[in-house]
């Protein structure tokens, strides 16, 4: 009996030795990323990391989400702890100041290494940071236009094609539908409440479409001009009139257009499978957004941090050159239901299952080709701190009744003083 203990003890031994031999030989690369429970994308994300492990035995990825909210915050404080994730994953309005810190590797030398053709990569410029390359753009998108067919039929209404029509028909289709007293129908949706960076992005329908833009080619601050001027007056008439519900985020103003309580919306294709879940998906049509260019731009990159180990580096470019692989680009289209940045990837599965594909890539070449983005040019460092001000002083202007000339004056002054610091 003695013996037998003493086999099945040496046994255990042995098997815990092993396995820890085993953990000790795998190599984990720390992943984190605020998409990881995003439908589609998420499931994108999750197949190229199978395919990488699957590629490189004995290394895993730990991936950890960390909250939109919480995300620059959390990836600045483990930046300068020294404990940078190995891949890193930052919205593209974001990552300037990391690399303006030194903290995000030059890319240059593993793409002329690798030969990855970026040709024609859509919004990899603004992957540029000092002349050297720091990122790869992970997805640029274009605003295309939903609407209720029923609730524009209804009022005698056509598909708007300009602001003017635009403006009639979300003043017609804003009603108390109970009378109640109160609005339970609106024109459009735009959130305002969250961040100043998606405040301001649905601020720029209307302020690109009056041909304002918050800095011009040079990075030259630009607001105080008749055009923005016009912009604002717009995004006011909308927002004081309660065309759009007021104080909701952005989740929150979707839900409600795919319940069919919301005539027009002007958003991203990250829209479409939202539609496909909610109560009027099929009362509901798409066309281009009404005005002139539509509101466009970058909003993911991943990079290299420069704190970390060669082999990792290594490793962590293998993970990049996979994910904007030929094959990866046409499945981000199917998975992520938008058009890759990658001007050669296959569309032909993701046209098949969604018919407004088509749109979306039109909508994504218009932007681009009007070089819209969300991030100013020349304000990319003071980023977060010029959106927050835009929100205060429209939010401002509404509550208070400004003038919007006054408005776009304080503005130009204040981005003037930010752009300096």
């Amino acid at each position: 009996m003695l013996r037998k203990k003493l086999t099945l003890l040496a046994a255990c031994a042995a098997l815990a030795l092993s396995t820890n031999v085993a953990l000790a030989q795998t190599k984990v690369l720390k992943f984190v990323s605020w998409q990881k429970d995003e439908r589609g994308v998420g499931d994108w994300w999750a197949s190229v990391i199978k395919a990488f492990e699957e590629a490189h035995p004995g290394v895993k990825i730990e991936w950890t989400k960390v909250e939109r909210g919480a995300y620059a915050d959390t990836m600045t404080t483990l930046f300068a702890g020294g404990t940078p994730p190995d891949i890193v994953h930052l919205a593209s309005f974001e990552f300037q100041k990391f690399a303006d810190a030194g903290w995000l590797d030059n890319l240059d030398p593993y793409i002329k290494e690798s030969k990855l053709d970026l040709n024609g990569w859509a919004g990899q410029d603004t992957c540029v940071w000092n002349g050297e390359t720091v990122c790869t753009m992970m997805l640029y998108f274009g605003y295309f236009l939903a609407y209720n067919d029923d609730l524009l039929k209804k009022e005698g209404l056509s598909v708007p094609k300009n602001y003017a029509e635009f403006l009639e028909a979300a003043k017609k289709t804003t009603k108390d539908t109970n009378g109640d007293g109160i609005m339970d129908q609106y024109g459009t949706g735009h959130e305002t409440r969250g961040g100043g960076g998606q405040y301001m992005s649905e601020m720029m329908n209307y302020t690109l479409d009056a041909g304002g833009r918050w800095t011009d080619d040079k990075g030259k601050v630009s607001i105080n001009t008749p055009q923005m001027v016009e912009g604002l007056s717009r995004w006011k008439t909308v927002v004081k009139n309660s065309l759009t519900p007021r104080d909701l985020s952005a989740g929150e103003v979707r839900q409600l257009f795919a319940d069919g309580k919301i005539a027009l919306k002007m958003d991203g294709p990250w829209l479409w499978p939202i539609i496909q879940k909610g109560k009027a998906k099929d009362q509901i049509k798409t066309a281009m957004v009404p005005f002139d260019p539509p509101v466009g731009g970058s909003s993911n990159v991943l990079a290299i941090p420069s704190d970390i180990s060669e082999a990792n580096k290594k490793l962590v470019w293998d993970f990049i050159k996979l994910a904007t692989s030929d094959k990866f680009q046409a499945t981000y289209a199917t998975l992520g239901a938008s058009p890759p940045p990658s001007p050669r990837a296959d569309v032909t599965a993701a046209k098949a299952e969604n018919p407004n594909f088509d749109l979306l890539v039109q909508a994504t070449q218009a932007a681009s080709k009007a070089k819209v983005d969300r991030i100013p040019k020349g304000l990319e460092i003071q980023f977060n701190e010029f959106s927050k001000m835009i929100m205060e002083e429209s939010q401002r202007m509404i509550i208070q009744d400004l003038d919007p000339k006054t408005v776009a004056a304080t503005m130009q002054q204040k981005a003037e003083t930010l752009q300096k610091q």
